[in-house]
């Protein structure tokens, strides 16, 4: 019991319900209780305790489902294989040596694998499938390519060596039993590439998954097709997830620093020093401030969800941040990124001031005439566009006077490096103000970029 699920629990991740250890031992537990006899039950009990959404229960639903369905074995019986039963039933190690007193050759006794096929108990072999399948380690496929491998893993582990000795025997002195036997090895055969099938649409999907995100997040942003739009949109909620996880609750210890051993044993002198109060080095930090200024122009349209995305997710990792949007005048959106989802805000912001045509030195005198009181010397300033403003004026001094004002100017460009300075790209006299400038042309990128940003105040 224990074995399968935890087959089943590393089935279910790889349809994307997370299942931590706490959870499974509550699924342990639960099992323990309602046991395998009742499906319906057994189905139940560990959608209450594995599933927290209704996504992921329609999920772990189908993952049951697939996971305990048993492929059986092909039931084909040639003409008179009743007859052909009863012949070789009767051909018994007794009768046999019987044979051999006579001067002919003893027939051994079949092996278990071919009696099984034989007696075409049904319950029998599906369950020695399963045996093999976990003997041979069928959770462990990840590719399409390991069918072959896995199918002759199982098969030698249910005894199929032993079969083929039984059949060469069975030619020689019973050729219809033979054929009959022959027959049930490919319903089998069948049975088994069933059961990989089975476990490569169960174990591999996390891996198919990992692979198709892998190669999402260092696909260039701004080329990415428009049916892979929903899962770069996906990917970037995992990564935002993954920040909120990661930096929202710091750890205890970061929090109240280290034990001052002196400190300590001078406050408990009274006691012999025996520590009934402790003294903890606190570490200052600088409460966390983030302007964050993002272009939803036309030349960056293919981004810009993506930019708003990871600047929504920051307003839940980071007390205070305050966002901005831009295309040719610039707006505050950081009560709509706050107060709605992000699909929502996205779609609002949008509608208010994307898709224009960029204009960076208008942008930058609306930022310093309303805004420009919300830097301090803890702010970290980042910006998000490609730093092309239609050969208008860029206002680089305002942005100088913004990096003079806060703690660090930080710029993320979706663009690569090479085509910075040229057209109407002003990414090199701007990149002269900046502490930090990335290029963030992918998902991996743009992660890495936000995740050392947001660090740095952990």
């Amino acid at each position: 019991m224990r074995e399968n699920l935890h087959r089943f629990f590393r089935a279910a991740r790889g349809v994307g319900v997370h299942v931590s250890p706490a959870e499974s031992i509550d699924a342990m537990r639960a099992v323990s209780q309602v046991g395998f006899s009742d499906r319906t039950i057994l189905r139940d009990a560990l959608l209450l305790t594995l599933a927290k959404s209704q996504d992921e229960k329609l999920a772990l639903g189908d993952c049951f489902d697939l996971f305990f369905s048993q492929p059986e074995p092909r039931q084909e019986q040639p003409e008179g294989a009743d007859q052909d039963i009863a012949r070789g039933a009767a051909q018994t190690p007794n009768s046999g040596a019987a044979s051999d007193a006579a001067g002919g050759s003893p027939q051994q006794e079949l092996g278990p694998l071919a009696q099984m096929l034989l007696s075409q108990d049904r319950n029998a072999i599906a369950a020695a499938i399963a045996g093999a399948a976990g003997a041979a380690s069928l959770s462990d496929i990840r590719y399409s390519t390991q069918r072959g491998i896995f199918s002759s893993r199982i098969l030698d582990a249910m005894g199929l060596q032993r079969l083929r000795d039984d059949l060469d025997e069975l030619t020689a002195i019973n050729p219809s039993l033979a054929e009959r036997l022959r027959a049930a090895l490919d319903g089998l055969r069948e049975a088994v590439r069933d059961t990989v099938s089975q476990g490569l649409a169960l174990y591999a999907r996390e891996e198919a998954e990992n692979l198709r995100n892998e190669i999402l997040r260092n696909a260039p942003l701004a080329r990415i097709e428009r049916r892979q739009v929903a899962e770069m949109r996906a990917l970037i909620r995992q990564i935002a997830r993954r920040l909120r996880e990661r930096y929202s609750k710091p750890r205890k210890r970061q929090r109240r620093g280290h034990l001052d051993v002196r400190r300590t044993l001078r406050r408990n002198a009274a006691w012999g020093g025996v520590p009934f109060l402790t003294a903890w080095k606190r570490k200052h930090r600088d409460r966390p401030k983030i302007v964050a200024l993002c272009d939803v122009s036309g030349s960056v349209a293919q981004v810009s969800d993506f930019f708003l995305l990871l600047i929504h997710s920051l307003h839940e990792v980071v007390d205070d941040v305050r966002s901005f949007a831009f295309s040719s005048h610039l707006i505050e959106v950081s009560n709509i990124l706050e107060a709605k989802s992000p699909e929502e805000a996205m779609a609002e912001i949008m509608s208010k001031v994307g898709f224009g045509s960029s204009d960076y030195g208008s942008s930058l005198i609306d930022f310093e005439k309303d805004f420009m009181s919300t830097l301090t010397p803890q702010t970290t300033v980042i910006v998000l566009g490609d730093a092309r403003s239609n050969n208008l004026d860029p206002r680089a001094d305002i942005l100088r006077r913004i990096s003079e004002r806060s703690k660090r100017l930080v710029w993320l460009n979706p663009e690569g490096r090479l085509a910075w300075g040229f057209g109407d790209s002003e990414m090199p006299r701007y990149g002269t103000f900046c502490s930090v400038v990335r290029q963030c042309a992918t998902a991996q990128q743009l992660e890495r970029a936000v995740s050392d940003i947001v660090a740095t105040y952990q």
